[in-house]
């Protein structure tokens, strides 16, 4: 589940998130530029490191890591970069950011902004070695070949050719003609590939390992925009990758290995939020695992999101129960408004009143606003992202229209320490909503100390998530294949 951008304002420390910084393409012609570059974003006073690691692939072209040392995020990838002479234009898609810099003639230096939504902060770099020395991360839960199993990189299109689909497929060696349960894979928000990896943690890439251990066929797929798979994903909505979900089932009961008898989905976060939209009307769907799936109105969600995250960066509890309030009624008054300038003007109202009656360190330690410039940029993101297609779908769903009509088997599961997802009113919804329309086959479960990603955590905070060793529990992935397999021969 894609943070809200409360997690970037209620407190300025925190407004560059690890997911909205970017690293850095340099002058190929150029082969002093590789090595470790340093520099570091003052926010409102606090100062936050960050370190870029440049070095050439395998076919000499440039290729780089960033690292945000002070929230434990290291080897970030990168996205484009324009070049035009010494000056650098570093785009990052996913998160609507940039960085414009300057080389000097020395090459040791870059002078230069990054630019992310409404505001923008300066970012100076030096260079401190010519090797890039970006960290290593343990991960040893990533499956390695070779594989008992098959292995295939696929290629297919939607119905009207219009989206081409990059993914892996995997299933069972095959000694007879035999067909297989098979499913689906559904990221969670914001642009990932087809092994949702996250601080290279390869989580879908594990679980299919597991399940095609398990006799099971599974198909993980690149998003929209990245990889191998074609199309726009800044003006594509929770809706139309339900559309991209449907091309890959569609995909799968063409393969001649699949069971189309038994085929389910598994969607984490949105993609769990996105399983019941094609559940609810699809009759060859015999059942959908929910990973940390939302069950109550999305702007509830996120109110409590915003809070739960602020609270695990130290935000005093006291604080944040005056702010809760802010949130929804800002989401509320922007969200039906087109124009940007009305929608602003409502945002601004909403938070003047509230400013109004809210001690000044409270105002300063949850929205990060202490003069008018402040208000003006916290105000600016609101509007700018609840503007964006995705997003404002996205505020304004309610999962409630969908699992009322899922009729198949519905298995789902949350970590208590999620933060994203809280575990006891999506489950709590999930069972009601269930249960009053008449479906009996499903099972829900909190699973003891997991978070959002179903990490056993310490400090249970979102900048925790790549400093863990665990990719994704064993337990859990053991709860999946076992319920699927008991599924399937019903």
């Amino acid at each position: 589940m894609r943070l809200t951008f409360t997690a970037q304002f209620t407190f300025m420390k925190k407004l560059i998130s690890v997911i909205a910084l970017i690293i850095l393409f340099l002058n190929a012609q150029s082969q002093s530029i590789t090595g470790n570059w340093e520099g570091t974003l003052n926010i409102q006073g606090s100062e936050l490191p960050v370190v870029f690691h440049i070095k050439n692939d395998s076919s000499n072209n440039l290729t780089a890591t960033f690292d945000s040392p002070k929230q434990n995020a290291y080897n970030l990838p990168c996205s484009d970069v324009i070049i035009n002479g010494d000056s650098l234009l570093l785009i990052m898609k996913m998160v609507n950011g940039k960085y414009e810099g300057l080389l000097s003639a020395d090459m040791k230096t870059l002078t230069g902004k990054w630019f992310q939504g409404a505001n923008n902060l300066l970012l100076d770099l030096k260079k401190t070695s010519d090797i890039a020395t970006a960290k290593e991360f343990k991960r040893p839960q990533t499956p390695k070949p070779p594989f008992s199993y098959q292995s295939e990189d696929v290629l297919y299109f939607n119905a009207n050719k219009s989206i081409q689909f990059g993914a892996t497929f995997t299933y069972p060696s095959k000694t007879t003609d035999k067909k297989y349960p098979a499913v689906i894979l559904l990221t969670g928000s914001g642009q990932q590939d087809r092994d949702e990896n996250i601080f290279e943690h390869k989580s879908f890439a594990v679980i299919a390992d597991y399940l095609t251990r398990q006799g099971i066929a599974v198909l993980r797929v690149d998003d929209r925009g990245k990889g191998k798979t074609t199309g726009d994903y800044s003006k594509s909505t929770s809706a139309d990758f339900a559309l991209d979900a449907e091309a890959g089932i569609n995909y799968l009961k063409g393969r001649s290995e699949t069971d189309t008898l038994n085929l389910g989905i598994i969607g984490h976060s949105e993609g769990g939020m996105i399983a019941p939209i094609i559940a609810a009307k699809r009759k060859d769907i015999k059942f959908i695992i929910l990973l940390a799936g939302p069950a109550i109105p999305i702007i509830n969600l996120m109110e409590t999101q915003s809070v739960d995250v602020a609270a695990a960066s130290g935000v005093p509890a006291k604080d944040l129960e005056l702010y809760r309030p802010l949130y929804k009624n800002m989401v509320m008054a922007i969200i039906p408004e087109k124009d940007a300038a009305i929608a602003t003007k409502n945002a601004t109202d909403v938070f003047n009143y509230w400013q109004n009656k809210t001690p000044a360190s409270v105002v300063k330690n949850t929205a990060g606003v202490t003069d008018e410039k402040s208000k003006v940029a916290f105000i600016a993101v609101f509007v700018k992202q609840l503007q964006q297609p995705w997003f404002n779908y996205f505020m304004q769903f309610n999962p409630e229209d969908y699992l009322s009509k899922v009729h198949c088997a519905v298995l789902a599961l949350n970590g208590e320490k999620d933060i994203q997802v809280a575990a006891a009113p999506n489950l709590a919804n999930i069972s009601k909503i269930l249960s009053e329309n008449n479906n009996s086959n499903f099972k829900t479960q909190a699973l003891p100390g997991l978070n959002h990603l179903f990490q056993h955590c310490i400090k249970c905070s979102v900048d925790e998530y790549g400093e863990l060793e665990e990719t994704f529990s064993p337990e859990v992935l053991q709860i999946m294949g076992d319920w699927i397999k008991g599924v399937v021969k019903k």
